[in-house]
């Protein structure tokens, strides 16, 4: 197989992962939700505009968003240093905590189908996502990628 097919390969197999993590964890929030959180998370302070790019949304779904993070307790909008016009966005602790409780969620919905791998299968997928963190960072220093396929883990 080559790179090019790995690779290919190995984000349609994320995109499947996502799909039965989030089927399995039976969340109401909506992926754009945690996509959102996570650029938050990433991010800092961001501009409306920036987010809708970072989460993969229209700007007036952006606003729609930061309005229900807002209202869960989730996000904040804090005056721009730089312009009184507009504002920025911040997750807050809450937000931080539903972020890494939605996390446990999903992983402990996958541990069924992964318990039964041998030590060595560990290792190499240990492996592997340090290896595929460290391209992502490296090609993405503004961290435009990391909300896509955001499954869980530390960065």
């Amino acid at each position: 197989m080559t790179l090019h097919t790995i690779l290919g390969d190995l984000v349609s197999v994320n995109h499947r992962l996502t799909r039965v993590a989030a089927h399995a964890a039976v969340n109401p929030e909506s992926p754009a939700v945690w996509r959102t959180l996570s650029a938050l998370r990433e991010s800092g302070s961001i501009r409306l505009g920036e987010l809708a790019v970072r989460s993969r949304v229209s700007q007036p779904t952006a606003t729609k968003l930061v309005s229900h993070l807002e209202l869960r307790g989730w996000a904040t909008r804090l005056s721009d240093p730089l312009d009184a016009r507009v504002s920025q966005t911040v997750i807050t602790p809450a937000g931080e905590a539903a972020l890494l409780g939605w996390r446990d969620e999903i992983a402990t919905a996958l541990l069924p189908m992964f318990a039964d791998l041998p030590a060595a299968d560990i290792a190499v997928l240990e492996r592997a996502l340090w290896i595929l963190r460290d391209r992502v960072d490296r090609s993405d220093p503004v961290g435009l990628a990391a909300p896509i396929a955001e499954l869980g883990g530390e960065r």
